[in-house]
């Protein structure tokens, strides 16, 4: 071999080496870009006030449901999550997460007040209330088996008038009738006493129920 094809075959080794070298480090520049554009460039989304305030509204959902024993269990779920996506800098998924958290509080908080409605609707009215110690005729009127109005007090004073003698003034242990399908004029003329009522001394009958019973 002669010393011009020795020269012409070391260029071409060169060449091929240039052209492998080229090829396999590529891909690594080309890899190098791609995972530095993300961190040089923030993707559009909530920003950390967005975050922030969105958190906020969950957890104030989130405490009121609680405070009526209503909250769901995965509900602290989300607003965990969304904690931990605010703390990493994704504003965006903490913002969804804790917007998801507060309508689930709200939506709970709702159910359960649909149940609570429903079962007291279910109970079965009082036909009679036994007095226990701290009962006036005011409070038992206002009790959601009674009739949940403590302004219609005088319904049960005058059907209990052989039991009491004084309104202001009764025992624990008396046993009380409640009377049921009242006509709404003497639901009103019971309001109206209870709201106009004159004024009063305890142990005695007052003048003003004393012309209520008598009607």
């Amino acid at each position: 071999m002669n010393q011009t094809q020795i020269l012409k075959q070391t260029a071409v080794t060169a060449l091929l080496l240039a052209t492998i070298s080229g090829c396999a480090t590529a891909p690594q520049e080309e890899s190098s870009v791609a995972d530095v554009a993300p961190v040089a460039t923030q993707p559009a989304g909530a920003s950390a006030s967005d975050a922030i305030n969105a958190i906020a509204a969950a957890r104030s959902a989130a405490m009121t449901a609680m405070a009526e024993d209503a909250l769901w269990n995965d509900t602290d779920d989300l607003l965990q999550k969304a904690y931990e996506a605010q703390e990493s800098g994704d504003y965006t998924t903490a913002q969804q997460l804790a917007s998801q958290a507060e309508a689930q509080a709200n939506n709970s908080l709702q159910q359960k007040r649909r149940e609570v409605a429903a079962a007291a609707a279910a109970k079965p009215a009082a036909d009679s209330y036994r007095v226990v110690r701290g009962d006036s005729l005011w409070s038992i009127s206002g009790q959601e088996a009674i009739y949940a109005n403590p302004y219609q007090w005088p319904l049960i004073y005058k059907a209990n008038r052989d039991q009491i003698s004084d309104a202001d003034l009764i025992y624990p242990g008396q046993q009380f009738t409640i009377e049921r399908g009242v006509a709404q004029g003497d639901i009103e003329a019971a309001v109206t006493h209870a709201k106009q009522r004159g004024s009063w001394m305890l142990g005695v009958t007052e003048m003003s129920d004393r012309r209520y019973l008598a009607d």
